[in-house]
């Protein structure tokens, strides 16, 4: 198996900062590699190097085997509003725009939900713009595909789809994701960057969780050892000669090393939420009848409910089905059409957006926090001062004083949650709240939410997330429909496997039928001895046009795939011609169905 890429003594530092040093490591054709790490730590950075997009420091390297073709996705998505879909995917084949099938083009935005390329970048939500970007990754079908979170602002299918298309590709892998589900199904190794060091594990993420725990308490372990052969050295030192014999300066050498490597700490700061909860009525928020539309498209339909203390309920559904309509509609950011949202007097909501809050950028740390208050509640009743606040959320006192602008997305993220955190709510809306957070921090966000003795309301598709905090779903299905579904995350995406199977037998049982129907018994005709049926006139010359139109359909087809595979298509016919393949395709199935079942008939 051949290497596909070198990294060697690669560096990285802002300032005083120092994110990796000197760090080397390998990755070979077919592997698929999560890279993880705490927020802020350069796992960004690293992603950029390695696809070109910055340098190391010093003299560090980043070899590729020849010839390989590599495509980045990275974490946002910038594009010139006036360029469509279509643009954007075909630039982002390359040099392969002349190879790729304008079939495989309408294939893969067909899958992704992006079912009209002339559209225009300006007007994409930003869901669609991470489709459109992978869209135009995937369709190069790269040697070595980077990516940086691509499942943030995906909706389920989109990343089972994403997640199925990497599992069968042989394409070689490096992401950094935070979605575990994501990276267990996908990724067979894992590349840790920890105090500016890598460690490899060939394993999943519960693998690396336990291996990850036993290198720490092995090197606290062989620091402890060093500590206390430092103070034997100490005292050797104290007491030795003036001396310069061999021995003596070999030992002394010596006992510099041990100092060096005594000394060496592992900052295993964990962000720890202390979070105080205001006391909670019984009446929460009490909906009736609640109807809201965007003009004549409605997004909630007399939705009636009364939210209970300590429940805990994950709102799914596709992208743009208007969920977080209904999170602004609950926190009265949003009036509704008709109906009631009754509050209760003690309800305090704690709002976390998707789209984040707008920091002032040269503001500081310390400053943002001590805006909204000087002294925070804690959860048992403790005060303690915005500083000490910052400390529990991974802001050491080093930090406080960094302009916001300095931040991470991960780390204004998180200092984001602790805004909302430090109001003390009692009914917490957390809209996509594990997007930019890396796996540590989303564990303990995730046992603090699962002790929250509030009301929880979440809109995430980070499929384990839900699954470990939500008791039941609200559905979002479109039209204003929300269906409440008891059970978790997994649970439902399964039932709407099974459904859709127990769908499509019905529908095939029922042309079964319809062909009983006719006095059909089995398809090899067996009348014992009776007279079989025969097509009316009607039916023979309905058999003889489905025959002429399936091959009509069937040339079309071919010449659309013709067309399709060109290369040459401008983007108007390119969409037009990948609509119509479709309804090609589903007309040919119809036809074909219905000759079948006269051809049983005679």
């Amino acid at each position: 198996m051949s290497s596909y890429l070198e990294v060697v003594n690669v560096s990285k530092s802002y300032g005083p900062r120092v994110l990796f040093d000197h760090i080397s490591f390998h990755i070979d054709e077919g592997d698929k590699i999560a890279l993880v790490a705490p927020n802020g730590t350069g796992k960004t950075s690293l992603l950029s190097i390695i696809a070109g997009k910055d340098s190391s420091d010093g003299e560090g390297e980043v070899r590729f085997l020849k010839d390989i073709d590599v495509a980045f996705l990275e974490q946002d998505q910038h594009y010139a509003p006036d360029r469509t879909i279509a643009d954007i995917v075909l630039e982002g084949a390359g040099d392969k725009a002349h190879d790729v099938q304008d079939y495989e083009v309408a294939a893969i935005l067909s899958q992704l939900h992006l079912n009209d390329p002339s559209r225009k970048a300006g007007t994409l939500s930003g869901g669609e713009s991470k489709r459109t970007a992978i869209a135009a990754a995937l369709i190069r079908k790269p040697d070595f595909l980077v990516l940086d979170e691509p499942t943030n602002h995906l909706d389920v299918d989109s990343i089972e789809f994403l997640e199925d298309y990497l599992t069968r590709s042989r394409c070689t892998l490096l992401m950094v994701t935070h979605d575990r589900y994501f990276l267990d199904r996908v990724c067979n190794q894992i590349l840790e960057l920890d105090g500016g060091q890598l460690y490899r594990y060939n394993g999943n993420y519960e693998y690396f969780l336990q291996k990850r725990q036993e290198r720490i308490e092995n090197f606290n372990a062989a620091t402890d050892r060093a500590r206390n052969l430092l103070r034997t050295e100490l005292d050797w030192m104290r007491r030795m000669p003036c001396a310069r014999g061999t021995k003596a300066k070999y030992r002394k050498d010596a006992f510099y090393d041990l100092k060096d490597r005594a000394e060496q700490r592992r900052d295993d700061r964990q962000m720890e939420i202390k979070a105080g909860m205001a006391r909670l009525g019984r009446k929460i928020i009490n909906c009736k009848g609640l109807c809201y539309s965007w003009g004549d498209v409605p997004i909630v339909d007399n939705f009636t409910y009364n939210f209970a203390p300590g429940e805990k309920i994950a709102i799914v559904g596709p992208n743009g089905v208007g969920k977080s309509t209904f999170l602004d509609l609950l926190s009265g950011t949003l009036e509704p059409s008709s109906g009631t949202i009754d509050r209760g007097e003690t309800l305090r909501i704690g709002y976390y957006r998707q789209e984040g809050i707008k920091f002032d950028n040269e503001k500081t740390v310390i400053d943002t926090v001590s805006e909204i208050a000087d002294v925070v509640t804690i959860g048992n009743g403790e005060k303690v001062s915005a500083m000490t606040f910052l400390n529990y959320f991974m802001f050491p006192p080093s930090m406080h004083r960094n302009r916001v602008g300095r931040l991470s997305g991960g780390e204004r993220r998180r200092l984001y949650l602790l805004t909302v955190l430090m109001r003390s709510p009692n009914f917490l809306i957390l809209d996509e709240p594990t997007n930019d957070l890396d796996l540590m921090t989303l564990n303990v966000l995730e046992e603090y939410l699962a002790g929250f003795t509030g009301s929880l309301l979440i809109v995430s598709h980070d499929r384990f997330f839900v699954d470990k905090l939500a008791d039941h779903l609200f559905i979002f299905e479109g039209s204003g429909m929300v269906k409440d579904f008891v059970g978790s995350y997994s649970g439902y995406r399964q039932y709407l496997k099974d459904r859709d199977e127990e769908r499509r037998a019905e529908a095939k049982n029922a042309a079964k039928g319809a062909v009983s129907a006719a006095g059909v018994t089995s398809p090899a005709n067996s009348w014992k001895g009776e007279r079989k049926p025969k097509l009316s006139y009607k039916e023979k010359m309905e058999k003889e046009q489905l025959e002429k139109d399936i091959a009509a359909l069937e040339e079309e087809k071919k010449a659309l795939e013709a067309r399709l595979c060109s290369g040459t298509l401008p983007s108007d016919q390119l969409t037009s011609d990948s609509v119509r393949i479709g309804e090609v395709t589903r007309l040919l199935d119809e036809k074909e169905l219905r000759w079948l079942e006269l051809d049983e008939i005679g």
